[in-house]
């Protein structure tokens, strides 16, 4: 498979990258600074570049979507995996929630600019790609769903809401193409950059290789089939787990 995983220099990301490298597939790593996106590419296995790209610009963009398509040939599987937390507009979110009406709407906007827009920038994008594919898919990339009306949680909820509504959506538009389209989750808070430097206790996060089995899967011909799903990484056992 020829994949691309944005935000993959680090966290989830670079965890199913990292995954799928190992299982000999030829990918695109993405981060907003190529320099950074490089490094972390030559430490896998494989195949693997990492090239600069913002997703909350669409010349970026697009200007990333040619690079890839010159490196790997064509592409068969987009990870929209590029995010950022609710720590860059409050850093103390865990222990000093902060109400919706305090939040500076420069963060707001820089939150759903790269957790919804992003999404939608990029898959459409590659939709092209995707569809001259013989197995196109895209992975959505979410948050449980306490997470998206949790108190204090504005804007990091809302922009995991509305990248889930826009997956739904990007599946029954995409439905009887050959292009699949599902969700993959954690299940849980993770130990990634999301989480606050000075959180007391982190035994109960998840390590963000929780997503390596459900990731190889999707991305294997046992899936081929798969449209639509909500898949729960922490729920998933040698088989399909999912929560629609």
């Amino acid at each position: 498979m020829r994949i691309l995983i944005t935000g993959g220099t680090s966290g989830l990301g670079l965890a199913m990258a990292r995954a799928l490298a190992d299982d000999g597939h030829r990918m695109v790593i993405t981060g907003r600074a190529a320099d950074r996106a490089a490094e972390v590419a030559a430490t896998l296995s494989g195949e693997v570049h990492g090239i600069g790209m913002d997703v909350r610009d669409s010349r970026s963009v697009r200007s990333g979507r040619d690079r890839t398509i010159d490196l790997l040939g064509g592409l068969d599987v987009l990870v929209n995996n590029a995010g950022i937390g609710m720590r860059t507009v409050n850093p103390g979110f865990l222990t000093e929630p902060q109400p919706f009406w305090q939040v500076p709407e420069s963060g707001f906007r820089d939150v759903i600019d790269t957790n919804l827009t992003g999404y939608f920038l990029v898959a459409s994008a590659v939709v092209p790609d995707l569809l001259a594919s013989p197995g196109g898919q895209i992975i959505n990339v979410t948050m449980n769903h306490a997470t998206m009306t949790r108190s204090g949680f504005v804007p990091y909820g809302p922009s995991r809401a509305g990248a889930e509504s826009l997956s739904r959506i990007m599946a029954a538009d995409l439905a009887g193409t050959g292009v699949r389209v599902n969700l993959l989750l954690p299940g849980g808070a993770t130990a990634t950059g999301m989480i606050p430097d000075d959180l007391a206790d982190t035994s109960g996060l998840l390590p963000p290789e929780i997503m390596a089995v459900p990731v190889r899967w999707l991305c294997s011909p046992a899936a081929a089939e798969i449209h639509d799903q909500r898949i729960v990484a922490t729920e998933f056992h040698d088989g399909l787990a999912t929560h629609g």
